[in-house]
């Protein structure tokens, strides 16, 4: 089975559907899979995606990816202003290495925005 991301007009991943691989042929073609899905549905703004992430990147959320169309990847909202894009992952990166010490952290975007050698803040008396 393909899986196939709907966009809308600002590349915002507003749906994913599955196809049957039948419909592709061999070998797998994109652009068979959104011909069959612009006929269907009459919505033509689609991108292959890839559970298992062997497709641009991340397998996308519903709501919370969009299409990088210069990376062409689908990648998660930037979660803080500070964090950069890693092309290779298609993941957000925070300035500060996560901390190695086997405890659990979180971002905290103030207090790196007021001191940029912190960031990350241990999350104390939560259990998983």
């Amino acid at each position: 089975m393909a899986h196939f991301a709907k966009l809308n007009s600002k590349n915002r991943v507003i749906d994913v559907v599955v196809v049957n691989n039948d419909v592709l042929g061999s070998p797998e073609s994109e652009a068979t899979g959104i011909t069959f899905l612009t006929n269907l549905t009459g919505h033509s703004s689609w991108k292959q995606c890839s559970y298992n992430r062997k497709i641009r990147k991340n397998y996308p959320g519903i709501g919370n990816y969009y299409y990088d169309s210069s990376n062409d990847m689908f990648v998660p909202y930037k979660p803080f202003a500070s964090h950069t894009l890693n092309a290779s992952t298609g993941q957000w990166d925070a300035p500060l290495t996560y901390p190695s010490d086997g405890k659990r952290y979180s971002w905290d975007e103030t207090a790196y925005q007021a001191d940029n050698t912190k960031g990350w803040v241990e999350i104390i008396g939560e259990t998983e």
